[in-house]
């Protein structure tokens, strides 16, 4: 959502990271749990923890939070759990694609909450690939515009094998592809640059804007219903906002 006032911005992202906090803590330790009982406890030896380990820093996840889940995984801790991965696809009003990511280990019980949940809002689910054919994965960065130089991160960002860098608000996005995207972490950290956001994730080929505000607003509603589900890990949609609808939202 570019556009957005640096406070109305600050003030937006705020808001959801105090409401969100505890909830994205739960969220990053079943990932940590699911990665460490794959490939071992040791991110040296699993790349596949980095990007995670480097998503609940940018959260100030607590290390002890972190060493728990991982344990978890490694059955070093508690008794050991299993996450099953199941990915739901369908369509928000407007024809907006919705990807939902869940990792549970009861899949009855997940499958039921995210149907009700499209149910309730008169939306449906589709196919498996109906919606995912339209996305790409990507590896995603965001540094905050204030405080570093954009040539200087655009270089480093290129050096390190990044595919892109763009501003959005007060951001520098930075995109790779997925297997490029622990030799650009590493390549950040040792330049000093440090994220607010750094994750592998999926982004649309082909945004797509609501004409109402109305409609957006209840498709962000819908979303942020899915993202409240236990079981759900990550809401991915195409939904595109423009400037004008944003400023409109920062004044709800």
């Amino acid at each position: 959502m570019a556009g957005h006032s640096k406070w109305a911005n600050i003030k937006h992202k705020k808001a959801a990271a105090d409401a969100k906090r505890g909830k994205a803590f739960s969220k990053i330790a079943k990932e940590l749990t699911v990665a460490a009982r794959i490939g071992g406890g040791d991110p040296e030896a699993n790349i596949s923890l980095r990007p995670i380990l480097a998503r609940a820093r940018s959260v100030n996840m607590p290390a002890d939070n972190i060493d728990r889940a991982i344990k978890k995984g490694t059955g070093e801790g508690s008794e050991g759990v299993t996450f099953d991965e199941i990915v739901y696809e369908g369509y928000a009003n407007g024809g907006i694609g919705i990807i939902v990511k869940t990792l549970t280990d009861n899949k009855n019980r997940t499958a039921s909450e995210v149907r009700h949940c499209f149910s309730k809002a008169g939306n449906n689910l589709g196919q498996s690939g109906s919606v995912s054919r339209g996305f790409q994965r990507k590896g995603v960065f965001r540094f905050p515009v204030e405080g570093n130089d954009e040539d200087a991160l655009f270089e480093a960002a290129m050096e390190a094998g990044a595919e892109d860098i763009q501003t959005e608000g007060e951001e520098f996005v930075v995109t790779t592809a997925p297997n490029d995207f622990n030799a650009v972490l590493e390549a950040f950290s040792a330049a000093g640059y440090e994220s607010n956001d750094s994750q592998i994730t999926l982004l649309p080929d082909t945004p797509m804007e609501l004409g109402s505000i109305d409609d957006v607003r209840s498709v962000l509603k819908f979303i942020e219903a899915l993202e409240d589900l236990d079981d759900v890990q990550d809401v991915y949609t195409n939904l595109d906002v423009s400037d004008e609808m944003a400023a409109q939202l920062d004044e709800d």
